[in-house]
């Protein structure tokens, strides 16, 4: 309820949709009509009660520009945006859970200098730059990644999804790369602290002291123990992904929904707005609901404590 009141004030009480929809010169009897049809000219407690009785039936309202039910249109573009986000954490956790590991085991080495160094860089450079100085580099210098746009997506198990296709890939390749860069910055951080807080425990040395070698202790037992924060705060950061994947769709012109609510904001197209926020909201929800049912998976003490 509080999430409608605030999604409904900040976006229905502020601009005219109209001024954007019409033509600078149209009549007044022409904006009354469009108006009317859009429900424009009730007052804002009934156009809020309206909203509420249809949200609650999973209707957002028609989307202004396209005139096809707004829920529709959103779940139409996320796909695209969740093969993204999907994507980028791979590549964060791929890249970043194997060099964190190497920074704690070699804490205060030059290795452990310059990977830290690199995640500095990571957080620090802003998203927008990334993105223009990896299309300058791989697309326009090089040649080899295009820029902008999807590519040719196939069917995989009944999904239309750029994995399907070599040129599908390619397209993804550059976005998923400038989205993934602060998300392993964040896990390299992440992994090294853990690593250095547990490898003086005395579970630890016992294992050490029965012969068995480092790289089973740090890959068994050490990851067993660190993959609770990394998992929390990953599940957390993929919310975000979806959320803030605007700057990143917006650069490479990736059809996802981020571009769809830039595109919705500078049209006015209400709906479309609301249902985005919504059904953000909701996956941050089902992810953090997701996030901790996998705790009593990795880690027993959270089973017998709830028993």
């Amino acid at each position: 309820m509080a999430t409608s009141v605030i999604v409904f004030t900040g976006v229905f009480a502020i601009g005219d949709p109209l001024e954007i929809l019409l033509p600078a010169d149209a009549s007044m009897a022409e904006r009354e009509q469009v108006a009317e049809s859009l429900g424009l000219n009730d007052p804002l407690p009934a156009q809020y009660v309206r909203f509420v009785t249809d949200a609650v039936q999973g209707d957002f309202g028609r989307s202004f520009v396209y005139n096809r039910p707004a829920t529709e249109v959103i779940l139409e573009r996320l796909p695209a945006t969740l093969e993204l986000t999907f994507t980028a954490l791979v590549i964060s956790l791929v890249i970043g859970i194997p060099l964190g590991l190497w920074a704690g085991v070699a804490a205060g080495s030059a290795t452990d200098e310059t990977i830290m160094t690199g995640s500095i860089l990571g957080f620090s450079l802003p998203n927008f730059w990334q993105g223009m100085m990896l299309i300058m580099i791989f697309s326009v210098t090089l040649g080899w990644l295009p820029s902008t746009g999807r590519g040719e997506t196939g069917s995989l198990f009944g999904i239309e999804t750029s994995f399907a296709t070599w040129d599908g890939l390619k397209h993804l390749l550059l976005p998923a790369i400038n989205l993934a860069l602060a998300q392993t910055a964040l896990v390299i951080r992440l992994t090294r602290t853990g690593v250095q807080e547990t490898m003086p425990l005395d579970f630890v040395k016992f294992a050490r002291a029965r012969g068995i070698s480092s790289p089973r202790i740090l890959f068994v037992h050490v990851m067993k123990n660190i993959l609770i924060p990394i998992i929390t705060v990953i599940g957390i950061e993929f919310g975000s992904l979806v959320a803030f994947a605007v700057v990143t769709e917006t650069i490479f012109a990736w059809p996802g929904i981020g571009k769809l609510i830039i595109d919705s904001i500078n049209a006015l197209d209400r709906p479309i707005i609301v249902s985005y926020i919504l059904i953000v909201v909701t996956m941050f929800i089902v992810i953090n609901f997701c996030v901790d049912a996998l705790y009593s998976l990795l880690d027993p003490r959270i089973r017998v404590s709830a028993q």
